[in-house]
This record gives C-alpha cells, structure tokens and sequence, in this order.
C-alpha cells in the first residue's frame, strides 16, 4: 500500500522523466481548449489581427495535418538520434550517466513542447470548425499552431547542439564534478548550526534497544534528520542508523537501533522511516559520495584495454583531488542534539581514508603500467597532504608510498628512472619521498 500512498506517488512523477513534459502538456492542452470554446466578442482585438482573419477556417485542415506529421517525424528524428549518442557516450564512459543526461530539466522541456504542439494540432483536427461561429477565433488558433511548429523548430537546433555539447568529455566531467560539489556544500550547509556536532568516538549505549527494520529494498540516500531528531526526542530516546548514507539495504533488514526505556509503536516506527530517502538507484544530489565513484568508474573504464584514454582519466583524477580536499577541509557531523543538548540521532560517516582508498585503488590497479597516471596519483597526494592533518597526512603518505613502489616496479628503462627521478620531490607538498628511485 505504501507504492501507491499519494506522496510517494507525487515524488516518484516529480522525479521521473515524466514531470515537466506532462505540465506542458497540460498547459498546451489548455491552449487547445480555450481555442474550441464558443467565440467571444472580437471587437477588442487589434485591426492587424482582424485582417489575418481566414475566411474559410476549415480549409485549413490539410495544413494542420501537414504540420501534425511534421512535428511527428520531428520529434522520432531528435529522439532516435539521441538514443543512438548516448548509447556511445554509455558505453565510452559510465551507464549510470546516461539517463543523467536524458532526464535533465532542459531535455525534458524541450519534450514537453514537442508533445504539447503535437497536442494542440490532434485537438484543432478532431473537432471540426462550425460555420456559425465567428471565423477569426479558429484563425488565430491556426496562427498559433504554425507559430508552436516554428518554435519547436528552433528548439530542435537547441536540443541537438545541447546534446552533442553535453556528452563531451570535458562537459560530462566537470558537470558531474559541478553537481558533486554543489550536493556537498548544500550538506555542510544544512549542519551549521551547534546542534550539529562531531564525535570521534563511538557513542556507548546505556539503555534498551529497539530495531527498526527497513521497509523495502533500495539505496538510503539521505534523511530529514532534524524530523528524526524531534521524534526521538517525543519519546525521551536515541537513534542509532546502522548504515552509511548512500548504502544498499535489503527488505526488513535492521537498519537502526533506537535507544530508548520503552517500545515505541507502529506509528512511531512508521514516522521515522518516513523521514529517509530511499530510492531506487544513486543520486548525487542526495548524497555527494556517488558523484565520486562516478568519476572513478569513468577513468577506469577510460583505462580499459578497449578505450584506452589515459587522458580522460587523468581529468578525473584531477576532479577527484577537488572533492577530496573539500571533504578533508571540512569535518562533516554525525551527531544532532536538541535545544537541551541531549544527543538524538546517530548516524555513520566515511572516513577519509576509507574514501581514498576506495576511489583512487581502482585508478592505481588499472593504471599501474601508464606512467601518467602514477605521476599523476602522486601529483594528487602531494597536493593533499599540504592541507592534511598528522592522522590524514599517514593516510596519504601511506597511498604515496603505493604509488613510488608502483613507479619503480614498471619503470624499467633508464630514461623512464631519469623522468620519475625529476618528478618525486618536485612541487611543495608535506610527503616523505625518496629523491629516485632505488638502484637497479
């Protein structure tokens, strides 16, 4: 029953691909309405207007039709085409992006107007024209349909140079680095505040817990934690989210312990997993970390045998270092309190170390053998490790001394040795790095 409640009926169309063309839709159809209605007095209307007036309405049908299977062709045309790119941009950088760049608002709207013209031509074709009505109503509405058919037109120029812009390299890079900053700044927004705070160590539980199950299969992205806060704070209690933001959880799987003297009821229950997001598959304005292993998945897929483009992959990791200096520099919460000061809600964060390790491993494991990538690896660290503190700074250095060892494995030849050789301690930066490479 909880497919079909009406909010979560009116969030899934509002996030679908649906949404945008379905309002213009509504609002062509309206168009379309007001232009079969019974005519009402013209004598307001402009002089310029009145000698546009069609004397015979109803002949126009053919050039209404005509235009119909025009829009028709058009709108297969875009989207076949359409269909055709992304499919190469899916397979040249990652699938999950496509259906990012198909169902942006601009896409959507451009669709929306396609369907709406296309709607409001089918309304003046079925409902014949009546000679007794005053003819200059149906002619502006003929008017007007050419004039949709020419903007359409124009948008049709838009969508394909939009499209054909939007799967380049650089466009697909730096937009997907752009969301991803903009989800983890709009997070370090939202926990300003002293209630929210960070807690190094793991809080010990003092009284019953109770388990809080999931309630259907799906990605937990994020959660009004505030909404959570005061209803643990209804019932005098602590909740604990056993789970990190962003993590997939199976159906009726425990995902939280709540720390609380009594039981709550179903209700309760119910409220508070009303407060997560959980959707169906990633979503980086909910949670920032996806835009990260998107990035990662697309320079490793570049440093695969079959496409083999170090340099996409080397723009990556390039926006990669970006997120991952922000999200050294800021020290995200895990804990909200209430206005007493009393902790409510719990909740696990990736440590920076976890995410180093899980974004750039790959890149080092795929480009073990491509001496830019490893240079740049260790270009990354050297840039890290000037803003690090001594518990992250081991970290780098520990993933540093990875990539040396990685550089002296697969630099064989003596001027490959002389290239790194000038490169390990060039540029400021906080790492211990040997001056060369060890003696063969």
């Amino acid at each position: 029953m909880l497919l079909f409640h009406p909010i979560m009926l009116f969030k899934r169309f509002a996030s679908s691909i649906a949404y945008l063309p379905t309002l213009a839709a509504l609002f062509y159809g309206t168009l379309g309405l007001l232009a079969l209605v019974p005519p009402i007095s013209s004598d307001f209307l402009p002089e310029a207007i009145k000698e546009l007036s069609l004397d015979d309405p109803g002949s126009a049908q053919s050039l209404l039709a005509a235009l119909l299977g025009g829009m028709i062709s058009l709108m297969v045309f875009s989207f076949s085409m359409v269909m055709s790119v992304l499919s190469q941009a899916g397979a040249n950088f990652s699938h999950k992006l496509v259906f990012g760049l198909i169902s942006e608002r601009r896409h959507q709207l451009v669709l929306g107007h396609y369907l709406g013209t296309i709607l409001f031509i089918l309304m003046l074709l079925i409902v014949p024209y009546s000679t007794d009505g005053a003819p200059i109503w149906r002619s502006v509405a003929v008017y007007t349909a050419c004039i949709m058919v020419l903007h359409c037109l124009a948008l049709f120029v838009y969508f394909i140079h939009n499209v054909s812009q939007s799967i380049q390299v650089d466009a697909v890079i730096s937009g997907l680095h752009t969301n991803t900053l903009s989800s983890m700044k709009r997070r370090q927004d939202n926990e300003k505040g002293d209630e929210w705070q960070y807690q190094s160590s793991e809080q010990i539980l003092r009284a019953p817990c109770h388990e809080l199950l999931a309630r259907e299969a799906g990605y937990v992205q994020n959660a009004d934690l505030p909404a959570m806060a005061k209803l643990a704070e209804r019932i005098d209690g602590i909740i604990h989210l056993d789970f990190h933001f962003g993590d997939y959880v199976l159906k009726g799987q425990p995902i939280a312990r709540l720390e609380c003297d009594d039981t709550p009821n179903d209700e309760w229950r119910e409220s508070v997993l009303d407060t997560l997001t959980q959707l169906d598959g990633e979503s980086v304005e909910e949670h920032f970390a996806h835009g990260m292993t998107q990035l990662m998945e697309v320079a490793i897929k570049a440093l695969s045998p079959g496409i083999n483009d170090p340099g996409t992959a080397r723009l990556c990791l390039h926006r990669i270092t970006d997120l991952l200096s922000h999200y050294l520099n800021s020290l995200p919460a895990n804990r909200l309190l209430d206005s007493d000061g009393e902790v409510r809600v719990c909740w696990e964060i990736e440590p920076f170390d976890s995410l180093l390790h899980r974004l750039l491993t790959p890149i080092l494991h795929y480009g073990a053998e491509d001496q830019s990538i490893l240079l740049g690896l260790l270009k990354a660290m050297k840039s890290l490790s000037i803003t690090a503190d001594s518990q992250h700074l081991t970290t780098i250095q520990q993933f540093a001394d990875r990539v040396v060892e990685s550089l002296d494995r697969h630099s064989e030849h003596k001027l490959d040795r002389a290239f790194v050789d000038q490169r390990l301690g060039r540029g400021y930066h906080r790492l211990n790095l040997p001056h060369h490479l060890s003696d063969r």
